[in-house]
């Protein structure tokens, strides 16, 4: 999933692809929360994305193609710290999206 997100083009994008195979996840954001946190270990060089949000935007999409939410990657001094699902609607997801599902924009 991070290796999609990465496929956007984006200043810092290439720094933050180098980070995946040294990423772990280390855990979970809650109780049934299908949203992890990341730590990269290695000697992967820092991205110049800000703490923060990474400037990608991708759009989860379900059997229709309807919107059904979204994917943030969040960086922390340069490194990969976390992958966000944000959902629309009352249930929360079981479980991150199939890969085919996210939408980037542009």
């Amino acid at each position: 999933m991070v290796e999609r997100l990465l496929s956007a083009d984006f200043p810092g994008a290439q720094e933050l692809r180098l980070q995946i195979d040294d990423a772990q996840v280390v855990g979970r954001w809650g109780t049934g929360s299908v949203s992890v946190d990341l730590r990269v270990s290695g000697d992967a060089p820092a991205s110049p994305v800000s703490s923060g949000v990474a400037p990608v935007e991708a759009t989860v999409v379900d059997e229709s193609g309807a919107l059904v939410g979204e994917i943030i990657l969040w960086t922390q001094s340069g490194l990969l710290s976390g992958l966000e699902y944000a959902w629309y609607g009352d249930e929360p997801p079981r479980r991150l999206p199939e890969v085919k599902r996210i939408v980037l924009a542009g």
